[in-house]
């Protein structure tokens, strides 16, 4: 009994990703390219706004809980590996006027480019600006925002910097 209700899952599961692959390309058209044997898990999402450009490779599989934001441009490789609840952001908010509030001061857009086999460990970040390249391991808890090489272990330490905002007008 245990090994048919295993199967049904699976039958299950594939089914709600092929639907959910197509519920994308409806949504998305252009600005999606998504590659063979992409599988994600419950509470994965995109939102792709404007003219963004979100492409993910082949063998791709996103846990549970991530999420992408694409106002600009991510790219992401071939065969990555994505703990639960990764975000991946090419945007931030800007936050350095003082005469207006921060969700009237519009984004800062970048990009986020991710290599081939790579594995992110749950929790992980990735802000704008990240360039992370191939056959790297990202611990669990990182954020991301610049380069990391080929073939890089990242290790997060959780030391805190508090810096002052330099306010413009």
């Amino acid at each position: 009994m245990e090994y048919i209700m295993i199967l049904v899952n699976r039958v299950f599961n594939y089914f709600k990703n092929k639907i959910r692959r197509i519920v994308l390309f409806v949504r998305y058209n252009r600005n999606l390219t998504l590659g063979e044997r992409v599988y994600w898990r419950t509470g994965f999402s995109v939102i792709i706004e404007g003219s963004g450009q979100l492409s993910i490779g082949n063998n791709c599989l996103f846990n549970f809980n991530c999420s992408i934001a694409c106002l600009g441009q991510i790219s992401i490789g071939d065969s990555n590996i994505f703990g639960e609840s990764v975000k991946i952001y090419d945007h931030n908010h800007k936050f350095n006027r003082r005469d207006k509030i921060i969700s009237e001061q519009g984004m800062s857009v970048g990009e986020v480019t991710i290599g081939n086999n790579c594995w992110f460990g749950s929790n992980v970040v990735i802000l704008k600006g990240a360039k992370i390249g191939d056959n790297c391991v990202i611990g669990a808890g990182a954020i991301i925002s610049g380069i990391i090489p080929d073939n890089s272990l990242l290790r997060t330490t959780h030391n805190y910097e508090v810096e002052k905002i330099s306010f413009q007008n």
